[in-house]
């Protein structure tokens, strides 16, 4: 997964600098949220690596899945990803996009994975330790994870926090292990 984050970074960066640009973050994000969610179809995938498709074929069918939201700057930037045979790449764009149109908002997105459901003001709790840590407004997506045992784990961006019971475990274990 870090090789195609890798990847996708440039471009999510050329788009983002194009929607700065043109003042149109939000039409952009729009366009690619859709196209993400194209890209997570197995079918989709699968149309779009068929070798009977042309790279033309794929992006007129994506074009017509948009509607509205495919003027000639997305319609371009569909053509440069399914020439390069990147359609795999298009969620990881689009994440990548929203990092990007978040940090420029003084924003940043948090993910928050626990071993129990969290209560709402358990939620809020954590945002603010949160925004207190990177300085910035921390909006927050929540998961269960049963396999932690406890405790919570907090991505923002490529930054982890561990603080559930199974990262402990897992660090004592490999101290013991030196």
């Amino acid at each position: 997964m870090a090789e195609l984050i890798t990847v996708a970074r440039p471009y999510a960066e050329a788009v983002f600098r194009l929607a700065k640009e043109t003042n149109s973050l939000p039409s952009w994000s729009d366009a690619l949220a859709v196209l993400a969610a194209a890209a997570h179809d197995p079918l989709a995938v699968e149309f779009a690596a068929n070798p009977k498709f042309s790279a033309s074929q794929v992006q007129q069918l994506l074009t017509e899945l948009l509607g509205d939201r495919a003027n000639l700057q997305v319609s371009n930037f569909l053509a440069a990803v399914l020439e390069s045979h990147r359609f795999v790449l298009l969620p990881y764009i689009a994440e990548l996009f929203e990092q990007l149109k978040a940090a420029e908002e003084g924003s940043v997105t948090a993910h928050i994975e626990s071993a129990f459901e969290l209560t709402g003001a358990q939620v809020e709790e954590i945002r603010a330790i949160l925004a207190k840590r990177v300085g910035k407004k921390v909006e927050t997506t929540v998961s269960v994870d049963a396999e932690l045992i406890g405790g919570v784990k907090m991505t923002i961006g490529d930054d982890v926090i561990d603080a559930s019971v199974r990262g402990k475990l897992a660090a004592l274990s490999a101290r013991l292990a030196q």
